[in-house]
C-alpha cells in the first residue's frame, strides 16, 4: 500500500504533480489547479504538524474503529467533499491569476512539504488529525498518500 512515509510513493506524487499546469481543468469540483495545490500544500502542513486543526472540527464518530480504519484504509474519497478552512487558504493562491515564478515556487513548497513529511519518524509521534484524532505515522502515511492521489486524479494527472 502506498503511504508518504515511503520514499517510492512521494517520487511517484512528484513526478505526477510536474504534469500539472495551472491552467489544468478540473474533472469534477469547483478546485482550480492552484487552489488544489494551495490545499495539498495546506494539508502537507497538517501532517507534519505545523497546521494544527482543532479537534473539535468533525464529528467524533470519525474518531473510532472500524469507521477509521475503513476511511483511512478501504474507502474511496467521495467528490466534493468539504474539508477544514484552514486547507483552503493560502495567501500564494488567493488571486485567480498566478505567474509562473509564483507557480514555480508553489511546486518546489509542495516537495519541499512532501519530503518534510518523508523525513518524519514513522514510529514516533505523530500530530492529530482535526477529524479522525490521533494517528500513528502508518495511517498519517497512508491516509495522506490516498489523498494527494484522489486529487491528483481529479486533475487527470
Amino acid at each position: 500500500m502506498h503511504s508518504l512515509t515511503t520514499a517510492e510513493s512521494r517520487r511517484l506524487l512528484l513526478h505526477r504533480t510536474a504534469a500539472l499546469r495551472p491552467d489544468t481543468p478540473a474533472r469534477w469540483g469547483s478546485f482550480t489547479s492552484p487552489r488544489m495545490l494551495a490545499h495539498l500544500i495546506q494539508s502537507l502542513r497538517m501532517t507534519c504538524g505545523e497546521l494544527p486543526i482543532p479537534p473539535e472540527a468533525a464529528p467524533w464518530v470519525l474518531r473510532h474503529a472500524p469507521l477509521k480504519h475503513l476511511l483511512i484504509y478501504v474507502l474511496p474519497f467521495p467528490k466534493g467533499m468539504s474539508t477544514f478552512p484552514e486547507l483552503l487558504s493560502r495567501p500564494a493562491m488567493e488571486s485567480g491569476e498566478i505567474s509562473a515564478a509564483a507557480w514555480a515556487e508553489e511546486l518546489k513548497v509542495f516537495a519541499e512539504a512532501l519530503e518534510a513529511v518523508g523525513a518524519m519518524d514513522p514510529h514516533g509521534k505523530w500530530p492529530d488529525h482535526g477529524a479522525f484524532g490521533p494517528l500513528t505515522g502508518r495511517e498519517w502515511g497512508v491516509l495522506q498518500y490516498r489523498h494527494l492521489d484522489h486529487h491528483l486524479r481529479q486533475f487527470g494527472c
